[in-house]
């Protein structure tokens, strides 16, 4: 296991240095408290399209149960994981938190099939991704502040967002990543994957026997056990109870673990870059799991496309949300004047399409419905 680094310990040349940075596009008198980025992550927080994630499918829709992730509950760990992996290779935690907290402020209501149908719906116009669209939020779409649109955070930031890369996430043209943006996409790889397990666990829909069929379920398991019968030797080990007691411990073991393989197998590369523009040029090919983990990863992964997301209670909903928003997308292009006035002004300068999808990737899945219900019957 790779030791813990002291906080203390200066950044790794590779790192993102706050006196270094680019700044932003417009500028600002610099906050003596909490720095650039501590800047961002509180405009990110504190901003509608943030608070609006609490009430966006993870993959269970919110109504579904209390207990399920959320879009909003997804990002905070995303970031939890993002700050630990950064410590691990001495890069900027805060930078790699501040891309993390943005990173889906663009995901439309009923998550990935949400994405779909926009997708679909503007495939003329170069269809909808919500990273890209995560951008416009930042750029755009928010407006606090009198002096200009958006949030106006760090070119740092806002490359990271460029760049952010997973399977549900393709990076925009030429978004170089930064070792702090890699870490960002990673920790949202980690996060998903295991939480995602997690809640099908909690809904009933894999048990026990099913995911014994993980490598990385099993090598879990094995570390608790092995923890259990150290700390618990006058009790039955947890990882003999059944799966609803044992998962958030085997969960955690196979976090620790994936996030241990990635700082053990890119630091060695990482220490050959001398500045962050090095690392910048390389990091997809320096910052990689090792390939034994990679391979467990991609076999978690298929395992949750085949057993969990292409389930018959999450296709149903999953179907349901798909045919919600194009429903309402087209009554809004029958009838411009179904928008509110604030974004019905901004037709001609943006396009009736962009601006009907502006409204509708910031609705709420439960504002959506209504919404739906009340202009497309």
């Amino acid at each position: 296991m790779i030791p813990a680094v002291d906080v203390r310990i200066e950044l790794a040349p590779y790192a993102v240095r706050e006196a270094e940075l680019r700044g932003r596009i417009h500028t600002e008198v610099t906050d003596p408290i909490r720095g650039p980025f501590g800047v961002d992550r509180r405009r990110i927080m504190s901003c509608t399209a943030f608070r609006r994630l609490e009430h966006k499918t993870q993959v269970f829709s919110p109504s579904f149960h209390d207990h399920f992730r959320t879009r909003l509950t997804h990002t905070l760990e995303v970031a939890e994981l993002a700050r630990s992996l950064s410590k691990m290779l001495q890069a900027n935690a805060a930078l790699s938190e501040a891309i993390s907290l943005a990173h889906d402020l663009g995901h439309p209501p009923f998550g990935h099939a949400g994405e779909a149908a926009l997708n679909e719906i503007l495939r003329d116009s170069g269809g909808f991704h919500h990273n890209t669209h995560s951008l416009r939020v930042v750029e755009f779409l928010e407006h606090p502040y009198p002096a200009f649109r958006g949030l106006n955070l760090t070119r740092e930031v806002l490359d990271g967002l460029r760049a952010h890369e997973t399977r549900y996430d393709q990076p925009g043209d030429g978004a170089a990543a930064s070792v702090e943006a890699r870490i960002a996409s990673v920790a949202d790889r980690i996060a998903y994957n295991v939480h995602d397990l997690e809640d099908a666990i909690g809904a009933e829909l894999i048990g026990s026997s099913d995911v014994k069929s993980l490598a990385l379920w099993r090598q879990a398991v094995d570390r608790v056990r092995a923890d259990d019968h150290v700390g618990r030797k006058d009790r039955a080990p947890a990882a003999e109870s059944s799966i609803h007691a044992i998962r958030r411990p085997v969960l955690d073991a196979v976090i620790d673990e994936l996030l241990n393989d990635f700082a053990l197998a890119s630091r060695p590369r990482l220490l050959k870059m001398a500045t962050p523009g090095d690392a910048e040029v390389a990091a997809a090919l320096t910052l990689a799991f090792s390939d034994s983990a990679e391979r467990d990863l991609r076999e978690w992964e298929q395992f949750l496309m085949e057993r969990v997301y292409r389930h018959p209670l999450v296709a149903r909903s999953d179907h349901e949300g798909r045919e919600r928003i194009q429903r309402l997308f087209e009554a809004y292009r029958r009838e411009a004047a179904l928008l509110p006035p604030r974004f019905a002004a901004r037709i001609d300068e943006h396009g009736f399409d962009p601006v009907i999808r502006d409204y509708i990737v910031g609705m709420t899945d439960r504002f959506c419905l209504a919404e739906c219900d009340r202009v497309a019957g």
